[in-house]
């Protein structure tokens, strides 16, 4: 898996995913990063997920950590444009009734301004 991050100027975090999340070193690569970035003072984030192909049950694992750590401090992680694969696992799993998801990074960002 890879990603790309960047802070808007409302200090939201956007990470753009790529690839498979399915493995304990994609998910530790991506848990420092976050971790990295609230100790910056970013606490609102952003995952698109447009580009990420597949998530097991680490991935899904890691989504559920990043969303409490965030929480702990005050801030949100909503999730953007999961394929319908994703969509599917976040549903069976009901994980869809504890993230937000958003069908664009824009709209997540409006959410996320207005809170």
């Amino acid at each position: 898996m890879q990603f790309n991050y960047e802070v808007n100027q409302e200090n939201i975090g956007v990470y753009t995913l790529e690839g498979n999340l399915i493995g304990e070193n994609d998910g530790m690569v991506l848990t420092n990063s976050f971790n990295d970035n609230m100790e910056d003072g970013t606490l609102n984030f952003v995952m698109d997920l447009t580009n990420l192909q597949h998530i097991n049950s680490s991935g899904l694992g890691v989504f559920i950590t990043l969303l409490t750590k965030t929480r702990k401090k005050g801030g949100e992680l909503f999730l953007v444009n999961p394929s319908e694969y994703i969509r599917n696992l976040m549903l069976i799993t009901k994980l869809n009734s504890i993230f937000s998801i958003f069908d664009t990074v824009e709209d997540a960002q409006k959410a996320l301004k207005a809170k």
